[in-house]
Order: C-alpha cells, then sequence, then structure tokens
C-alpha cells in the first residue's frame, strides 16, 4: 500500500500545504523588514534558502500561535483567511515567489525522496523476486532432479524387473530346451532301437533265407549225389548174372532213399525252405546210400573173389586131368588197370583225344568270328568310334579289375554292372554314360574284351594271390551263365595262353620258328627272350587256379533251376585226359597240385570212391612216371603235390581251399 500512496501523491495535483499559512505569517515579515539594511545577504540568503530548504519548519508545534485546527477549519474559514492575507501576497510578490520556490523545491526534494524511494523499493523488490526466482528456479531444478531421480528409479526397476523376467523365460526356455533334448535323445534312442530291431530282424530274415537257400542248393546236391550213387547201384546189376548174386536189396534201398531226398524236396518246395533237420534227413539218407554203396561193392568184391578162386580151382583141376598135354597153363586173369579215359596205363599218349581237338578248333573259329565281327570297330580312323571304343573297353575291364574279397555286396554291384553292359543298359564309366548300343559291334567288342581281362586276371592277379581266384570265378561264372557266348570265349582265351587247360601238347610243326613254338606253349616271348620258368609256371598256375574255381562255382544270386554252363563233369574230364598222357617235366606235377589244392575238395564230393581211385592211380602209377622225367634240380613241384596227396590219403579228405567264398561272405 505505500507504493501506492506514494504514486499517488506523486500523481496528484500540487496543493498549499497547511503550513504556508504559518510561512506567509511569521517568516515573511520578518524577512521584508531586514531587507534594507542586507538586501544583498538577504537575496544571498534567500538563494541558500531556496537552495537549502532549511528554512522550512520541521514541525508546526514550535510556535503556539499556530494551531492545526485552522488548518482543519471548514471551507468558509479558510477562504476568509485566505482573502484575508490576499493583498499582502500580492504586495509580497517576491516572497511569494520565493515561498513558492521552497514549496516547489520541497516538492521536487519530496518528489526525489519518493522516488529515491519507490527506486530502492523496486530495487528492495526486484532482488526479492530474483531472490524469489531463483529461489523457485532452485526447487524446480531439485524437483526436476527429484522428478528425474524418481524416473530413473522406476526405469532401474521395472528395467531388473524386465531382466529377471528375461532370466526367469531365459531359465524356462533352457529348461524346455533341456526337457526337449531329453526327449528327443529317449526318442531317438527308441527309434534307433526300433530301426535296430527292424534291422535285425531283417538280417535274420535275409539270414533265413540265405540259410535256407544254402540248405536247399545243399539238398539238390545231395539229391544229385543221391542219384548217381543209385546209378552207380543199377550199374552193378551187370554183375548179378556172371557173379550169379542177389542185388536187389541195394537196388530197392537205393530207391527208397532216392525217394526219401526227393520227398523232402518236394515239402521244401511247397513250405519254403528246407529247415536243418531236413538237410540232416536228407544227409543222413546220402551217408546210408554211400555205406550201401560202399557194402554192394564189397560183396561184389567178395563175390569176385569167390569167383576167382572158383576158377582157379576148377583150372588146377583141368591141370591135373590134361598133364599130358603140356606144361602151358590157360589162366583167366584180371584185366590191367585201366585210366579215367579208358585207355590201359602202359599206353600213355601224347596227342590230345579227337573230340577234344574238335572242340578246342570251334571254340578258336568262336573267338575268330568274334574278333572279325568287330574289326570295323577297332580299326576306324573316326575320333566318335575311338571314343566309344575306349569308353566300351574301359566300362568292360574296369570293373573285373575291381573284383575283391572285401565284401558280398561289393562283388554284387560289380556283377550287376557287368551284367547290365551286356544287355544293352547304359553303365557309368569315367562319369559317362556308356552302352553297347552306342555302336552296332559294341556287344562283339565288349564280348570279346570282357573274356580277355577275365583270363588276363587269372594270369596275373590270381598267380600272385591264389585267394583271389574265387571271386573273380563266381562273377565269370554268373556271367557265362547269362550270356553263354562270353564263357566260350574266356575258353578261347584261357586255351590259346595256357594249352594245358585243353589239355593239349601243341606239337611242333616242321618249318615252325623256335620262337613261334614256344609261344604255342604259352610261354612269352619278347625280343627273341625267352620267359623264365618260374615266371612261366606261376601264370600257368593262377589260369589253372582260376578253371578249376570256375567250373565248381555258380552265381548265389542265379536260378539254380538251371545247371552249371560247364560243371565238375568237365573238370573230371581234365583230370581224366591229363593221367592218360604222357606227363612234361615240372609242368604236369605243377598243374595237377593247383588244380586238386583248388578243385580237389569239390570233385572228393561229387564223385567220392572214383575220385580217391584216380588218386591212388597218380600215385601209383602216375607218381613213378613223373620221377622218371624229372631233373633233380625241377624235384620241387613233384614233391610238393605227392606231399599233398599222401597228406589227403592218409586223413581221407581233401581240404576246403584256403579263400572259398562261404556263406558269411555275401552277407557282408
Amino acid at each position: 500500500m505505500v507504493f501506492w500512496d506514494v504514486l499517488e501523491e506523486c500523481r496528484s495535483v500540487p496543493k498549499l500545504s497547511s503550513y504556508s499559512g504559518w510561512v506567509v505569517d511569521h517568516v515573511l515579515p520578518h524577512m521584508q523588514e531586514n531587507q534594507p539594511s542586507s538586501e544583498t545577504s538577504e537575496s544571498s540568503r534567500s538563494t541558500s534558502d531556496l537552495e537549502q530548504p532549511s528554512c522550512v519548519p520541521k514541525s508546526p508545534v514550535r510556535t503556539p500561535a499556530f494551531s492545526p485546527v485552522s488548518s482543519a477549519t471548514p471551507d468558509g474559514a479558510e477562504d476568509k483567511h485566505e482573502s484575508q492575507h490576499a493583498e499582502p501576497m500580492a504586495l509580497q510578490s517576491s516572497r511569494g515567489i520565493k515561498v513558492e520556490g521552497c514549496i516547489r523545491m520541497y516538492e521536487l526534494v519530496h518528489r526525489m525522496r519518493g522516488r529515491e524511494g519507490l527506486r530502492q523499493w523496486q530495487e528492495e523488490q526486484e532482488r526479492k523476486v530474483r531472490a524469489l526466482s531463483e529461489m523457485a528456479s532452485e526447487q524446480l531444478k531439485r524437483f526436476d532432479e527429484r522428478k528425474e531421480l524418481k524416473h530413473h528409479k522406476e526405469f532401474q526397476d521395472l528395467r531388473e524387473v524386465m531382466e529377471k523376467s528375461s532370466r526367469e523365460a531365459l531359465g524356462h526356455q533352457e529348461k524346455l530346451k533341456a526337457e526337449h533334448r531329453h526327449r528327443a535323445k529317449i526318442l531317438n534312442l527308441k527309434l534307433r532301437e526300433a530301426e535296430q530291431q527292424r534291422l535285425k530282424q531283417v538280417e535274420q530274415e535275409r539270414l533265413r533265407k540265405e540259410e535256407g537257400q544254402v540248405r536247399l542248393r545243399g539238398l539238390y546236391g545231395l539229391q544229385e549225389e543221391v542219384l548217381h550213387l543209385n546209378q552207380q547201384l543199377d550199374a552193378s546189376e551187370q554183375h548179378k548174372d556172371v557173379l550169379k548174386v542177389d542185388l536187389s536189396a541195394f537196388r530197392t534201398r537205393g530207391n527208397q532213399l532216392c525217394g526219401l531226398v526227393s520227398g523232402i524236396i518236394r515239402a521244401t518246395s511247397e513250405n519254403g525252405f528246407p529247415t536243418a533237420e531236413d538237410q540232416a534227413v536228407a544227409e543222413r539218407a546220402l551217408q546210408e546210400m554211400r555205406d550201401l554203396l560202399t557194402s554192394l561193392q564189397q560183396e561184389i568184391a567178395r563175390a569176385c573173389e569167390d569167383k576167382r578162386r572158383q576158377d582157379l580151382e576148377a583150372q588146377v583141376k583141368r591141370q591135373d586131368s590134361h598133364m599130358q598135354q603140356g606144361p602151358e597153363v590157360h589162366r583167366e586173369t584180371p584185366a590191367p588197370s585201366q585210366g579215367p579215359g579208358g585207355k590201359q596205363n602202359e599206353d600213355l599218349q601224347v596227342k590230345v583225344q579227337d573230340s577234344t581237338m574238335r572242340w578246342y578248333h570251334q571254340l578258336q573259329d568262336v573267338s575268330s568270328q568274334c574278333v572279325l565281327a568287330f574289326e570295323e570297330l577297332t580299326n576306324s580312323k573316326d575320333s566318335q568310334a575311338k571314343k566309344v571304343k575306349m569308353d566300351l573297353q574301359k566300362a568292360a575291364t574296369i570293373p573285373v579289375s575291381q573284383i575283391s574279397t572285401i565284401a558280398g555286396s561289393k562283388l554284387k554291384e560289380i556283377f550287376d554292372k557287368i551284367h547290365n553292359l551286356l544287355s544293352g543298359k547304359p553303365v557309368q564309366s569315367g562319369g559317362r554314360s556308356v552302352s553297347v548300343t552306342l555302336n552296332p559291334q559294341g556287344l562283339d567288342f565288349v564280348q570279346y574284351k570282357l573274356a580277355e581281362k577275365f583270363v588276363k586276371q587269372g594270369e596275373e592277379e590270381v598267380a600272385s594271390h591264389h585267394e583271389a581266384a574265387f571271386p573273380i570265378a563266381v562273377v565269370a561264372s554268373g556271367i557265362w551263365e547269362l550270356h553263354p557266348r562270353v564263357g566260350d570265349l574266356i575258353l578261347a582265351h584261357l586255351h590259346r595262353k595256357c594249352p594245358y587247360s585243353v589239355p593239349f601238347y601243341p606239337p611242333f610243326k616242321e618249318g615252325m620258328a623256335l620262337e613261334d613254338y614256344q609261344r604255342t606253349l604259352g610261354y612269352q616271348v619278347k625280343d627273341s627272350k625267352v620267359e623264365q620258368q618260374d615266371n612261366f609256371l606261376k601264370r600257368m598256375s593262377g589260369m589253372i587256379r582260376l578253371y578249376a574255381a570256375i567250373i565248381q562255382l555258380r552265381w548265389p544270386y542265379g536260378g539254380r533251376q538251371q545247371i552249371h554252363p560247364h560243371g565238375l563233369n568237365h573238370g573230371w574230364r581234365w583230370l581224366a585226359q591229363i593221367l592218360n598222357m604222357e606227363p612234361l617235366s615240372d609242368v604236369t606235377a605243377t598243374l595237377l597240385f593247383d588244380f586238386l589244392e583248388v578243385c580237389g575238395n569239390a570233385l572228393m564230393k561229387q564223385y567220392q570212391v572214383q575220385f580217391w581211385k584216380m588218386i591212388l592211380l597218380i600215385k601209383e602209377d602216375y607218381f613213378p612216371r613223373i620221377e622218371a622225367i624229372t631233373s633233380s634240380g625241377q624235384m620241387g613241384s613233384f614233391i610238393r603235390l605227392k606231399q599233398f596227396l599222401e597228406k589227403c590219403l592218409q586223413r581221407k579228405e581233401i581240404p576246403v581251399p584256403k579263400g572259398f567264398l562261404t556263406s558269411s561272405f555275401w552277407r557282408s
């Protein structure tokens, strides 16, 4: 309010104060009296008074003649009072001016003081306002800081909550993952167990089928042997009239055993595969048939001995009755022992039988015709034809080079690849698709090269690793069965490189060069140099081992209804013919040992007693002939053959050859 009061006083119209009458009554008269004496001093005083407002009474209470009541008198009294003094004031104008000056000076001073006070008050207020503003600003800052701190704290709390939730979520997720992994592991184990169980069942079923097939093949073999033995029983009927013995019981029992084995095979054909019990029954029947044949032979031998003794007694009686007719005695003696070929041992020959030679020349003609059939492809200068020829040769020979005893499944893949190639189907070779249909002469070319490669594997691979004969032979036998022309070409190549596999001893013709003759004997001649004897025997041994393996093996996945295209009967023929020919130094002993070591066990099972008779023939009659032509430096092969046969005779068994493919091999 003070501020507004001061402003109001400054804005109001200036008025004479209540003290102005007092000033006119008391001050001005005194000043006029002293004016003449000291005008100058008075002027100076008035000036000083104007300058110094000290002439204004400080308080109206000092003069008792003045009462402030006058100032409070009504307007009429005041006007009266003013009218009383109006004339002197007019007379004393200079004084009035002074008074007015003092008044104005007072007002000015008062105004200045008011302004100063107002200024100070304004400054004070401004200071207070600034202080309040600063305080408010500081409080606002503190408020903002507290607010920011609160927000930061809330953010931290929210962040901690979110992190905690995130950790809990991650923990829960990890737990779920662990549970999932655990369940997946359990499920995988169950699946693996189920798969193993399934595979085990499949494997068991496959083994059961394979064992059944092996048993079935065994039954067929047993049946064949039983029938063969029964034929021998029937053949003994010719002794019935000569020896006058009753052999009908042997024949009846033999027919019963054949019927028993045939009944087992018929039953297994209807029910699936034969059981171990069926096989055991068939084996017992076979053994009984063997015993029966042995008993029959013993019976015939006893009858022969009795007849011979009776004949001797009759001759002695006739001799006594005809003493006068001369000392000559005509005795009937047994015929000399004959070899397997029907020739007497004393009449061995070098030349091969005519039928064998005709067979040999037929095979060579087949080979020559095959070469002529693809001659155009071989001599073609066309780059495309050369490329086709090279691709076909690789497709035919590379699979044969890959044959090994690693696994039966691998061997089956190789067989299928060769079979598909010969069947006209495309096969992959060297990253390209190859087929015999690419060229009209492609099939002839592939058949020839394939047969050539089989024989070359025997010449090289089997010669170095004897066990390799069986996987190569079983593939060759399977291909031979499905593609007979390949088999004929294999024999043609084999006979050309190893004439002893016929058996055939090429004669020296008049006018023939020595090198050419050595080539016909199977020797390799390079630059007029003949290969060493050891290397020659090694190659011949490899090819004979391959041949001996082929004649006894069949492809296990082929049809069993068909017979072997070149079976054990050819091995028996070869053995009989080689024994009917004069032995060759070092060669015959080596080939006999290799052939019997590979094929002896199969021939023993097939021909039994007849086989052992042939072994005895070799020991008793053929060994002396071999020993007679063998020099001391070449006795190694002869001694090896002799020890082998003596051991077999001692054990009464030819051992299974090393590397023979068993049923477990085909499951690998």
